[in-house]
């Protein structure tokens, strides 16, 4: 049943049908053809079971606070407060990228929202101070990693509809540890890339100037204390932190900076809701792909054979971590966090793993998967908006692979680093 169920899944791929198709088809031929007791209306009920959860109205308001401010001037702002402070220094310009996209993914959580909003801009100024294009490309797609990390995060919500143990309120507060070690190791290697390549330091920005982007700032600095802030304190839930994001959003563009016009504002619900029904069609394959699977007994079965040698909690992660990682080089992070974490998300509680950690981890390869090759979404999204080969993305991206690999074994070895903001709530 599992071959079944696999191989029709890459001959729809092949087929050159969108990863709805398949995700959706696979599952019910096989319950067709291997469970005929069981109606295949019920698994048009599991779908929309899958998108009924309260959580889930969190990701079309993340996604449309993102569309406002990256059709607006946030990311700009944002790009001339970090460069004002750091942009003179060695690699300055590749730190700023870096801590951009830090800030960006902490307003956004989506990493094509900030391929897009902070990629334009900042690849012009790194091709202007002598980095090469597939560097700067190359930056831009893995820093943007840091989004999917980072409060609030897209992908931590869908993990916790996928992890019954999981609240979304802690995943976002454990995020933001892998978030700033990411930024912190990128920032190191930009520096003595800079100092090997020799790239010119650019001019320093007189405190005044500081203090005028300081203040244009001041405003989108705002996004992350809202959310994380308002979410730490139990002041609101993070579905109801995404509705406030929007509202803070267009107050901020529209009226504001009069960045957007208010009649502009359907266009961009369109391009909001778009990206919004193919997720929840995934979702909803999704939840019917898992059901599928746990009828059929594999987590019990993939527990049995994991656990059969004893491993230890720490063996298991590793497990975890390559099985996530090499799912979505191929595909949709969504979709791999939807059909993974049921399989392994009861092994992983049978060894006494903490369930935020756990999802830090699944999360973090789905960062780590979304920018590598062959078929990383980031890849893809910087090739059509920079209008670059895929060969020019992926050729300068084997040195931020490694840097995260190294940032994933750490959070691994390391819970701490996820876990720390429990030495703050007891």
């Amino acid at each position: 049943m599992i071959a079944t169920l696999l191989i029709l899944m890459i001959v729809l791929l092949l087929l050159g049908f969108p990863m709805m198709i398949p995700l959706i088809a696979a599952p019910l031929i096989v319950v067709i053809i291997f469970f005929p007791n069981v109606d295949p209306i019920f698994m048009v009920q599991q779908m929309l079971q899958g998108i009924s959860p309260y959580v889930l109205l969190a990701v079309p308001l993340f996604i449309f606070a993102a569309d406002i401010m990256a059709t607006g001037k946030t990311s700009k702002r944002l790009l001339d407060f970090v460069g004002s402070f750091v942009g003179h220094m060695r690699g300055g310009y590749a730190i700023t990228t870096a801590a951009t996209c830090t800030l960006f993914g902490a307003i956004s959580g989506s990493t094509q929202a900030t391929v897009v909003a902070v990629g334009k801009p900042m690849r012009e100024r790194m091709l202007k101070v002598g980095y090469k294009d597939s560097s700067a490309i190359a930056l831009i797609i893995n820093a943007s990693d840091v989004a999917l990390l980072i409060p609030p995060s897209i992908g931590m919500i869908i993990y916790a509809l996928a992890a019954p143990g999981a609240s979304v309120s802690e995943l976002f507060m454990a995020g933001i540890g892998p978030g700033i070690l990411v930024f912190l190791m990128f920032a190191i290697f930009s520096w003595f890339y800079a100092k090997v390549k020799n790239i010119p330091l650019a001019d320093r920005v007189g405190w005044k100037d500081r203090a005028t982007f300081l203040r244009k700032a001041l405003l989108p600095l705002g996004f992350p204390v809202i959310i994380v802030g308002g979410i730490f304190y139990g002041i609101f839930s993070p579905t109801e932190a995404a509705g406030i994001s929007v509202l803070y959003a267009i107050i901020l563009e529209v009226f504001i900076y009069r960045s957007i016009k208010i009649t502009e504002l359907p266009k961009i619900a369109l391009s909001t809701g778009l990206v919004t029904s193919a997720v929840f069609i995934l979702v909803a394959g999704g939840q019917a792909f898992s059901w599928v699977i746990s009828y059929a007994r594999i987590p019990q079965t993939v527990a049995e054979a994991v656990l059969s040698f004893d491993p230890t909690a720490t063996q298991i992660l590793f497990i975890v971590a390559i099985f996530f990682f090499i799912g979505c080089m191929f595909v949709d992070p969504i979709v791999v966090i939807l059909i993974l974490t049921p399989i392994f998300y009861p092994v992983a509680m049978q060894a006494g793993i903490d369930p935020i950690h756990l999802g830090v981890v699944i999360t973090f390869q789905a960062a780590l998967g979304s920018a590598t090759p062959p078929f990383g979404v980031d890849i893809f999204t910087a090739s059509a908006v920079f209008n670059k080969s895929y060969l020019d993305v992926i050729r300068g991206t084997p040195p931020y692979i490694v840097i995260l690999v190294v940032c994933a074994i750490l959070v691994i070895l390391f819970e701490e680093i996820s876990l720390f903001y429990r030495f703050f709530t007891g």
